[in-house]
């Protein structure tokens, strides 16, 4: 005897066996598609995490424990007036640090800033930062943190969660 469809157009119904097993087979296809479009290549060209940038930055273990690791921007920008233009170089970007300014005192020691660049630095309210190995010679400068215009990838709908200190 023939089970006969009591579809309309000829196609067997489907049961919920059938169906949760197609669910099945389709979500472990999307976490299987995602897991290999989403994997990142760890080296120098692909900077996609933390974790690289913490590893590249001069002297990783005393800026991660003193401070945090960056990505240093080097550009120009040229302004001319009559008539008014604005070029900008191509950036060259090298790993840096940024130290916290309670910890200000490891360049102190290294002798690698001045008392006078100290207080400059302070009177400011900034804080140093640097790029190179600290055996070495580094470019160490007082930096500014610029809070103006806000971090637009923090606070998006959606994306709660407890938020490190940002104030250096």
């Amino acid at each position: 005897m023939k089970r006969e469809s009591n579809s309309s157009n000829g196609i067997p119904e489907l049961n919920y066996t059938t169906l949760a097993i197609l669910g099945g087979v389709f979500v472990l296809g999307l976490g299987v598609g995602i897991a290999f479009s989403s994997g990142a290549t760890l080296n120098p060209e692909n900077v996609a995490s933390r974790e690289v940038i913490d590893r590249s930055a001069p002297n990783p273990e005393l800026c991660i424990q003193y401070g945090a690791s960056a990505m240093v921007t080097d550009m120009q920008v040229f302004v001319t007036l009559n008539p008014f233009n604005v070029y900008v170089t191509q950036p060259k970007m090298r790993p840096g640090c940024v130290l916290r300014r309670n910890n200000w005192s490891i360049l102190e020691q290294r002798r690698l800033i001045s008392s006078e660049q100290v207080r400059e630095c302070k009177n400011r309210m900034n804080t140093f930062g640097f790029t190179g190995v600290l055996e070495g010679t580094p470019e160490i400068r007082c930096i500014y943190q610029n809070d103006a215009t806000g971090n637009l990838f923090l606070n998006q709908g959606g994306a709660t969660g407890p938020r490190e200190t940002d104030q250096f």
